[in-house]
């Protein structure tokens, strides 16, 4: 039996209200949306449009202002280069999951933009003076990740968006590892919300978002068939037309729809308490080896991740190891090169991230059997 803890990278299994939304969607909702007149393209278009309410009531947005992607790094793309394309400044966080920090690398190494890291510390003051000190008169946007897919800290994102709107700065949010789990608005200040779909929304893989609140254009990357204003070569200037090009996923909308049904069914704040305590339960376990590194500071606020490792056990090893016991856990750098740098994990760590459907008896479980290989590894060592 398979336990998954690498709910992080994509929540596993799904609920039961996604899969059967996956079916009717493939029986139902065959047509083309927005491309049609007759009933099944209506029907289509009908339900993504319902998919785009349900997102925009769920983040406080319009829902014309809903875009749907393939995910959240397509929207993070879509957003920077968007938002960049006619140059200036930007800053990133020094927590940045990889689909932030490259396209952002990748137009500074090009001379197209100049590009700062603001480091983060475990005192949400501290960070918030970070990113206003690099702030400058040519700065366009700063981008920040919501909460670190490596450690799960949260950043004072809100303090954050203050400084944005005091200096007329768009603020980028990447909210992978927050969504579904902590309660974030548009109204927090976020101007470009960008998400994944398949993670704490419980969708389906191949969905993502990206949600702005109008004020600032994002230029296209991406241009074609739109479904509207199909007699010009020019592409839409308007929402969400302008950043979809092509056939949309309704499969993977309808999706994420159920799943932000089934979280506000079941309550946001009691998954956030049990994938809480489940975490909680974990590191007071592990806890007991005093040879187990846990990647968390007192003074910080963390979403349900724990990073972690084994003494000097290389963390892919560690990992497939407990992997031949069945527990499911991401190791190595977790598409995040910045986070290992300031952490100083050279070889990365073992991440562990529970869902709503995890169980602390089986995180008790993982916990005894790291410990059963810690205490192995030290015995054989010996000999």
């Amino acid at each position: 039996m398979l336990i998954n803890f690498d709910n992080a990278a994509t929540t596993y299994p799904k609920p039961k209200s996604v899969k059967r939304a996956v079916a009717e969607a493939v029986e139902r909702y065959g047509g083309n949306a927005g491309r049609g007149g007759h009933e099944l393209a209506v029907r289509t278009s009908e339900a993504l449009y319902s998919a785009r309410e349900t997102v925009a009531g769920f983040f406080g947005a319009e829902p014309e202002n809903v875009v749907f992607t393939m995910n959240c790094t397509y929207a993070l793309n879509m957003a920077i280069q968007g938002i960049m394309a006619e140059g200036g400044h930007m800053v990133i966080s020094g927590l940045e999951h990889n689909s932030a920090a490259r396209p952002a690398a990748a137009l500074a190494a090009k001379g197209r933009i100049t590009l700062s890291v603001a480091e983060v510390f475990p005192d949400d003051e501290m960070t918030a003076e970070s990113f206003r000190s690099l702030i400058c008169p040519d700065t366009k946007a700063i981008v920040c990740t919501l909460a670190s897919n490596v450690t799960g800290q949260i950043l004072p994102y809100k303090r954050i968006a203050e400084l944005c709107r005091e200096h007329d700065i768009c603020f980028i949010a990447d909210g992978a590892q927050a969504c579904g789990v902590t309660d974030v608005k548009m109204t927090d200040g976020i101007n470009i919300l960008c998400t994944a779909g398949h993670k704490g929304l419980y969708g389906i893989t191949g969905t993502g978002l990206l949600i702005s609140d109008g004020k600032y254009r994002i230029s296209p990357i991406i241009q074609g068939g739109t479904g509207s204003a199909s007699s010009s070569l020019v592409q839409p200037d308007f929402l969400p037309d302008s950043l979809e090009s092509g056939t949309p996923s309704i499969i993977g909308a309808l999706s994420v729809k159920a799943g932000i049904e089934f979280i506000e069914g079941f309550g946001r704040e009691r998954i956030l308490s049990h994938e809480t305590v489940i975490c909680e339960r974990f590191i007071n376990e592990l806890r007991k080896d005093g040879n187990i590194t846990i990647y968390r500071e007192p003074k910080a606020s963390y979403a349900p991740i724990v990073s972690f490792n084994i003494g000097d056990i290389y963390p892919e090893k560690a990992a497939s190891e407990l992997a031949k016991q069945g527990y499911c856990l991401r190791a190595g750098y977790h598409c995040a090169a910045l986070v290992h740098r300031q952490l100083g994990t050279k070889n990365g760590t073992i991440r562990f991230s529970p869902s709503v459907f995890s169980r602390e008896y089986d995180a008790v479980r993982l916990a005894e059997a790291v410990a059963k290989y810690e205490n192995f590894r030290k015995l054989t060592k010996n000999y």
